[in-house]
């Protein structure tokens, strides 16, 4: 809005410093510091709002047995909202809104917020069990769908093209993969781009929504993944850079790096709080919009095969309780145990998962196995950042 705004007095009336709002980087920085402004000052009156008022505490996992469990018990949840709305008003305020991408990723950020609201107003009011698995899948489903239909049509985007990390000349069309359908494969490329689509928004935002366990964790993961995007996303919109590092040229991209340093200053903002010990949570409105945003920003810059290695945190979570869960059942298929029988602790490949509960439990502190996720995720970062030249 701010930016139709002084682009008009630029024009019409020559304002001085007016046309400052045409550079991406100033109201980048802008959308940073509103971001985390809003997040600092409304921070303490958002928390005894949703503590004392709506009594929205959380429901820890009672199979931690560690100290300060019993508190955590009575830390506010849904966070989440919070980091939605400095997402939301920077990004309106010093982005135009009429371009695709920002469009695109404020309907992300909305549409998984309102499922991870659903699920902790459930798993607080209704039954700890939260909203059901199938129908947050559902909705993933659902936003990989709209997202990869609209990359594949969209006039100003229509694409099924994307990169691969550490390759020369590294675009890489889906339509080889349908190749042998001859004429047929540009009719039928979409349906595969789709396929892709719906699998990255899954799992990214599920995997964001393991990682929200500890204090600090999810937010100091997604800030720096986020980071390492919103440099990916400038370089991609810039047409110099993008010619100099032999990488696609992505004309108005580049406004999304507004949007992701709105993204940036909402969660280092809400680190804060978060930060041991928390204030409050996030909740699944905040873990599963901060997955959701990753996936579907990755998937719109065309780096969405950078994602193992730049979300590196989130796969080792996900791997973690895929491993585990599938040596469980092995396990007791195997020892022919009992419906009301577990799998010893001693016998299963983690003390338990998602991972970094399993250092928990061999006795790390919790901000040190914060810290040290952290600053693997920052490694990664600059390892995803570096694979533009790395070739």
């Amino acid at each position: 809005m701010l930016y139709y705004l002084f682009d008009w007095l630029d024009r019409a009336y020559n304002v001085p410093g007016a046309g400052v709002f045409q550079y991406i980087s100033f109201r980048a920085a802008c959308c940073f510091i509103s971001s985390l402004l809003i997040m600092l000052l409304c921070g303490k009156p958002f928390i005894r709002w949703i503590g004392n008022r709506l009594h929205m505490n959380d429901v820890v996992r009672t199979e931690l047995c560690l100290e300060g469990a019993n508190q955590k018990s009575k830390t506010p949840t849904m966070g989440g909202l919070l980091i939605i709305a400095a997402i939301v008003v920077p990004t309106l305020l010093f982005t135009k809104l009429d371009n695709i991408y920002i469009l695109i990723m404020l309907g992300t950020t909305l549409w998984l917020g309102v499922i991870g609201f659903m699920d902790d107003y459930i798993k607080k009011k209704v039954s700890k069990k939260g909203l059901a698995g199938r129908y947050k899948v559902i909705g993933q489903v659902v936003l990989g769908l709209t997202v990869g239909l609209l990359v594949v049509f969209h006039p100003e985007i229509s694409t099924t093209k994307t990169t691969i990390p550490f390759v020369k000349n590294n675009e890489f069309d889906y339509v080889w993969l349908v190749s042998w359908m001859g004429s047929w494969a540009e009719n039928w490329v979409w349906l595969v781009y789709v396929i892709v689509a719906i699998f990255v928004v899954t799992a990214v935002s599920n995997a964001a929504n393991l990682t929200d366990g500890i204090d600090g964790l999810a937010s100091g993961v997604g800030a720096t993944v986020g980071g390492a995007l919103a440099i990916l996303a400038w370089l991609s919109g810039n047409i110099v850079m993008a010619n100099y590092l032999n990488i696609a040229y992505l004309p108005n991209i580049g406004e999304l790096t507004m949007f992701i340093s709105s993204f940036i200053g909402a969660l280092l903002g809400f680190l804060w709080f978060n930060s041991h010990p928390a204030q409050i949570f996030m909740g699944d409105t905040g873990s599963l919009t901060i997955g959701g945003i990753i996936a579907v920003f990755a998937l719109l810059i065309h780096k969405e095969l950078l994602l193992p290695l730049l979300c590196g945190i989130y796969l080792l979570e996900d791997f973690s309780v895929i491993h585990q869960t599938t040596f469980c059942k092995i396990y007791r298929k195997r020892h022919h145990l009992k419906p009301n029988e577990v799998v010893p602790v001693e016998k299963r490949p983690y003390k338990m998962t998602p991972l970094h509960h399993h250092f928990q439990k061999t006795g790390q502190a919790e901000e040190k196995v914060v810290q040290r996720f952290i600053i693997i995720a920052v490694l990664l970062a600059i390892v995803s950042i570096v694979t533009l030249k790395l070739r």
